[in-house]
């Protein structure tokens, strides 16, 4: 069996995260700034570029402020894990794929998930918005002046009829009870 690891190396890797990260030009990841200038290499990966800010002083590399900043597991086997769960293979077969450890992969992708959720943007909405089937505790529609401010105290049935609630509120039926 090839296994995926193989078929990837460190520094297409790398590329590929600068690529999609800084398709014009590489920005600070701590002030958004662009000037920057490339410090060397990391020396335990190699592929892995390291800069600094012109603007702020500070260090960061290809990884900085990203889900693989941090992690032991050379970038090659992450995005090996991020392309296989992209074709919706358990975490088992993953485990398999990559030579790793099931506990060790459960961690990964929960990890990379969470990473994925974390830079969607937060939804806006604006203009009318439907939604059907919506329980409203506020009011009634269309009948603003059934919905007053009741006393405080003890509430008392309306109309006289017992267990109704609200002018015009039939008695749901209990679905739970033996007479239903």
């Amino acid at each position: 069996m090839i296994h995926l690891a193989t078929l990837l190396d460190d520094e297409k890797c790398f590329e590929a995260v600068r690529a999609l990260r800084w398709p014009d030009s590489v920005i600070c990841p701590h002030c958004a700034a662009q000037s920057i200038s490339k410090q060397g290499h990391d020396p335990t990966q190699r592929a892995r570029q390291k800069y600094r800010c012109q603007i702020c002083g500070r260090h960061f590399n290809d990884l900085t402020g990203t889900v693989f900043a941090g992690r032991h597991q050379p970038l090659q086997v992450w995005i090996g894990c991020l392309y296989l769960m992209g074709l919706n293979v358990s975490n088992r077969q993953i485990a398999q794929e990559l030579d790793l450890n099931e506990d060790d992969v459960q961690r990964m992708t929960g990890q990379l998930r969470n990473g994925v959720v974390l830079t969607q943007p937060i939804p806006v909405l604006s203009g009318e918005v439907e939604a059907d089937e919506v329980y409203v505790v506020t009011g009634h529609k269309g009948h603003p002046e059934a919905v007053k401010k009741r006393p405080h105290g003890p509430s008392a049935p309306a109309e006289g009829r017992p267990g109704a609630r609200h002018a015009g509120e039939r008695e749901a039926a209990d679905p739970w009870s033996p007479s239903a």
